[in-house]
């Protein structure tokens, strides 16, 4: 099975899906009026510095403040950086207001974008990606991305850049840093070349609008549109064909490909089929079971994932699946396949934060070693960065993933509007029980002898029916006449007791 891209764009939205194997592993979507900040940087000028939070509320032209913390400035700021260290061994951060004060302008980009009732997250070390190279202005250090882990590549790859740096800096102070991405793996001096020359052309016209002066609220750079940032970012040795359903976005794709990958430039082609490139990938499907709390998984048990405002949680079932020698090692392979479907589900759900997994418990340490393994070497293929704790007493394990936007879920729906996204409405018993004491409520408070009851058909059914004993006595106890009317309009939890 071969790895594609696929790029589909609406008027309305575009959607870029990455399939390995024939599985659908990442989406990302942007859609008209709600694009990701990410990447873009602002003149923000910083309307309130909160001391007691170490953190600043700035003004980018959105709609909500955005929120600055100490620590990316101090990061940022060298010079105000001391050898001092806390009780974990991280670098103490003056005190905010000795490095920001209100009403200031500073250049600042997004790192996080907006969530929920959160503003983005600002940081004032600004980079430029591209394809192989992150550009730092101002700093003068060298990085090589964590995912390459052959020391001789990496070694190879800091010496290569060390060397660029320097023939580039030869008549001057060097001024700039790099890091060095995933995607430089393997590659040349001429390609490396090639990027730090468009990075530093970028950055000296982005340098000539700071220094003009720029309002604020302006957007001093603007990352790429989304199938742009998919070739960028996305493309690599691998990915053997990307499909466009949209003529004029494959031209443009071309464009940059010429200019930046030019050896895969080849593997760009428009799709022209009888029905829309999804369906033929089987991708909608995909994304109608990431919405799904359950997961089937193969052997017959499944995943649960509940995502709230503070963590995500997988619980692992057996399901259906009753093995084929004893109970041990049931559970193992069972735990076995969630660890490798949970972590495609993070990916495929862009699920980020803390997240807990209960695995089924088990009581061989080598099994649970093997699990945990899988588990990691399951996260390694993730773009975004995690963090895995050991296996709890308690068969729990916790861990993170870094969170840039916000999860597909909160991106393609919203809460229910008849149960206010708790997932569960109350009962018609519930609703009937409710209704009762909001008619004595009622009548005690105004003396009426005459009242009419609104609610759904099923609350007044059982109302008329189950409780009609109930109601008899009610009536006669209180001598008030009461009517009831069904409204199909009304949820399951709405009535109303309304005085005649």
């Amino acid at each position: 099975m071969s790895n594609e891209l696929l790029i589909n764009v609406t008027p309305s939205e575009c959607r870029v899906a990455l399939v390995e194997n024939g599985l659908l592993q990442e989406l990302h979507l942007e859609r008209m009026g709600d694009i990701s900040y990410v990447g873009n940087i602002y003149m923000g000028r910083v309307e309130r510095v909160l001391p007691g939070m170490q953190a600043a509320f700035v003004d980018i032209g959105l709609s909500r403040t955005a929120f600055l913390h100490a620590g990316e400035i101090a990061r940022s700021r060298p010079e105000l950086e001391s050898d001092a260290v806390d009780d974990n061994g991280e670098p103490l951060v003056p005190p905010i207001s000795e490095m920001i004060r209100e009403g200031q302008n500073l250049p600042v980009q997004v790192v996080k974008d907006p969530m929920g009732s959160k503003g983005a997250r600002l940081t004032t070390q600004l980079s430029l990606p591209s394809r192989y190279l992150v550009y730092l202005p101002g700093s003068g250090s060298v990085g090589v991305s964590l995912r390459i882990e052959n020391e001789i590549e990496r070694a190879r790859l800091r010496d290569l850049v060390e060397d660029i740096l320097d023939q580039h800096d030869q008549h001057d102070q060097r001024g700039s840093g790099l890091i060095l991405r995933t995607n430089a793996e393997g590659v040349g001096p001429t390609e490396l070349e090639r990027d730090l020359d468009y990075l530093r052309r970028l950055w000296a016209g982005l340098a000539d609008s700071l220094e003009a002066g720029c309002k604020p609220g302006t957007c001093i750079y603007e990352d790429l549109s989304l199938p742009l940032r998919a070739l960028r970012d996305l493309m690599h040795a691998g990915i053997e064909r990307v499909r466009f359903d949209d003529p004029e976005t494959c031209a443009q794709g071309r464009g940059f490909a010429d200019t930046f990958i030019g050896e895969w430039s080849d593997r760009l082609e428009s799709f022209a089929g009888p029905g829309p490139l999804f369906d033929l990938y089987g991708v909608e499907d995909e994304i109608s079971r990431a919405l799904r709390r359950n997961v089937s998984l193969k052997s017959g048990g499944h995943l649960t994932i509940d995502q709230t405002e503070a963590m995500t949680t997988i619980d692992v079932n057996t399901g259906g699946y009753v093995g084929t020698r004893n109970f041990a090692d049931t559970v193992y392979k069972t735990n076995m396949e969630a660890a490798q479907a949970l972590a495609r589900q993070l990916r495929l759900r862009n699920l980020g934060g803390i997240v807990i997994i209960d695995f089924i418990d088990m009581t061989d340490d080598e099994h649970k070693r093997q699990v945990m393994r899988m588990l990691n070497q399951s996260l390694a293929r993730d773009p975004a960065r995690t963090s895995v704790s050991e296996l709890s007493a308690l068969g729990l394990v916790e861990m993170t993933r870094k969170r840039t936007t916000e999860s597909l879920e909160h991106r393609l729906c919203e809460p229910c509007p008849h149960c206010g996204g708790r997932g569960w409405q109350k009962s018609p018993e519930t609703v009937c029980a409710e209704i009762f004491r909001e008619i004595l409520r009622a009548v005690r408070q105004f003396e009426t002898g005459r009242l009419m009851v609104l609610a759904a058909p099923q609350v007044v059914e059982k109302m008329l029916d189950e409780y009609a004993g109930s109601l008899a006595e009610l009536t006669e106890q209180l001598g008030t006449n009461i009517r009831f009317q069904s409204e199909d309009q009304y949820a399951q939890e709405q009535f109303d007791v309304v005085l005649l």
